[in-house]
């Protein structure tokens, strides 16, 4: 991987725990993933007339790409009311360079060697040290928010409130459901990340390839909203739709920069190095969400930086 290609990953996942941030703070999850789908879908006609097409033999993985990533979104919403998020997001985004490496060896004949297997046993730790930590919920049953989900939204705010200051309560015992949402979270994001780098390698064309993706998976959600929500969406989504389109913006911007990367290097290192974003994950929900995030989870967080540095050994 040259300096280059890891600059851009790096920049990726900054960009990448930003715009997570930024549809976390929005309390309806239903409008703030609205907003980052349908500004993805905005940048995406923007880039079709300057970007080649992909190629034929890229349209299978785009497809297949675009139908996990709307499924991805829905388990990223679920997670985010369950969950803080300077514990789900570095848990939904720990895992997944853990099953690309395994998926890239099976189905990509990239196979890790030596350095990269032990970094896989050492970022495994830390990620079960994270999860283990107290994944903490409301004190009824771990949701956050009101009783209409993290789909749906919320129509009070003060159940919203109620959920997430019952999310400060440090350790303890794991909230099974919010652990799972990560982690189900994770499988999505890896399973997207191995049919994307396929993809754009045969797509010929990177910028192709993301706009029609962006196109394709991003008026999934909104489309969902509009047939629940109606003629009240327009007028929900007025006071975050500058913070939504951002979080579109910056959400397109990271996942070009990944997908420019998986044509230049090989895919469980990209993963890997993308995923050090966990600790930019933390920070935020530690400096922005006020979380408690304390000195285990820190530690168990580091190992799993620790263990993508030797993931990128040699690569």
């Amino acid at each position: 991987m040259t300096p280059l290609v890891a600059a851009a990953v790096l920049i990726a996942a900054v960009t990448h725990a930003s715009w997570n941030a930024i549809a976390h703070g929005i309390r309806d999850q239903l409008l703030a993933f609205t907003l980052v789908g349908g500004g993805g879908a905005v940048c995406g006609l923007a880039l079709l007339p300057f970007a080649p097409l992909p190629a034929a033999d890229a349209w299978p993985y785009l497809l297949a790409s675009a139908a996990i990533h709307v499924v991805y979104q829905l388990l990223l919403m679920r997670s985010f009311h369950l969950g803080d998020f300077g514990q789900m997001y570095p848990i939904a985004r720990g895992t997944a360079p853990l099953v690309v490496t395994v998926a890239a060896a099976v189905f990509v004949g990239e196979r890790p060697d030596h350095w990269q297997a032990a970094g896989i046993a050492l970022a495994s730790a830390g990620l079960v040290g994270v999860a283990l930590w107290g994944v903490k919920g409301s004190r009824h049953g771990g949701v956050k928010g009101s009783r209409h989900g993290g789909v749906k939204g919320s129509r009070h705010a003060d159940h919203e409130e109620s959920g997430r200051d019952g999310g400060q309560n440090g350790g303890g015992a794991p909230q099974w459901l919010a652990l799972t949402a990560a982690i189900t979270t994770g499988l999505s994001i890896a399973a997207y990340t191995v049919v994307d780098g396929l993809g754009v390698r045969a797509s010929g064309s990177a910028p192709g390839y993301i706009a029609w993706l962006m196109i394709l998976e991003g008026f999934a959600i909104p489309a969902y909203a509009l047939a629940v929500r109606r003629g009240a969406l327009l007028r929900q989504l007025r006071p975050v739709a500058a913070r939504g389109l951002l979080g579109g913006l910056l959400s397109v911007s990271a996942y070009g920069l990944v997908l420019w990367a998986q044509t230049q290097a090989e895919l469980a290192p990209i993963a890997a190095l993308r995923e050090s974003s966990i600790i930019v994950g933390a920070a935020i929900g530690t400096l922005f969400f006020k979380e408690r995030f304390g000195g285990p989870r820190i530690a168990a967080a580091g190992l799993m930086v620790a263990g993508i540095g030797l993931m990128l050994h040699a690569s």
